[in-house]
């Protein structure tokens, strides 16, 4: 990977008309598409279920990335994959038995992340970290869209970038949450491969600009 990964949250599109706004951000240049699955009690607001995921993976052939904001998120992951998940992330905070659950989604077919909140450690991910491909830094706290960055990410960020090279494997490190040219360029000199942004692309006037900048961050 010689470039940031780009993947548009949908929780910034226009609901009204879905498919044709997973198609517009496909041709944009997207690398994937973020769907944000809220279920009003882990954290607000309700959002999207399995149906509107099958509905994107009717829309566009690239991966489709799923993050469970969700409790109890074990009770999902079948059927979030089967609708056409390819990556399912869920919360370390809202799991009880997390390597269980890591197994469960790779079982059901799709890759595993596992995402933490602004004020969890990275170092609790320690133990599990060389079973993920994916890691999920929350740059906002969780749940409405068009937060600000934190700014004391960046630090969190180089940890976890820190933790994934001991590992030696390809495990993607995300970061989602007030992502626009600035914070990335930040996020990703931390370490940072993939950037999930919502509000800065799709209310950009031109989508296909803004994720082209972004796919142009040199990696660390």
């Amino acid at each position: 990977m010689n470039k940031p990964i780009v993947a548009p949250s949908i929780l910034a599109a226009d609901w009204g008309c879905f498919s044709e706004e997973v198609r517009k951000i496909t041709a944009a240049g997207a690398d994937w598409i973020h769907v944000d699955v809220m279920d009003g009690h882990f954290v607000p607001p309700l959002t999207f279920g399995p149906p509107v995921v099958k509905v994107a993976r009717q829309a566009t052939s690239l991966p489709l990335d799923i993050h469970l904001m969700v409790a109890a998120p074990e009770n999902h992951i079948e059927e979030f994959i089967q609708a056409g998940a390819d990556y399912l992330t869920v919360h370390l905070e809202a799991c009880t038995h997390l390597h269980r659950i890591i197994q469960q989604i790779k079982n059901c077919g799709a890759k595993a992340g596992v995402a933490i909140n602004p004020a969890t450690a990275v170092e609790l991910t320690r133990d599990i970290i060389s079973e993920l491909d994916l890691l999920l830094i929350m740059t906002v706290n969780p749940g409405w869209g068009g937060q600000s960055f934190i700014a004391n990410s960046i630090e969190k960020i180089q940890r976890a970038s820190a933790l994934i090279k001991q590992c030696n494997k390809n495990i993607i490190l995300a970061v989602d949450g007030g992502i626009d040219e600035k914070t990335a360029e930040v996020a990703v000199r931390a370490g940072a491969n993939a950037l999930i942004a919502g509000t800065s692309i799709f209310k950009h006037p031109d989508p296909a600009r803004m994720i082209q900048s972004l796919k142009n961050l040199p990696l660390a």
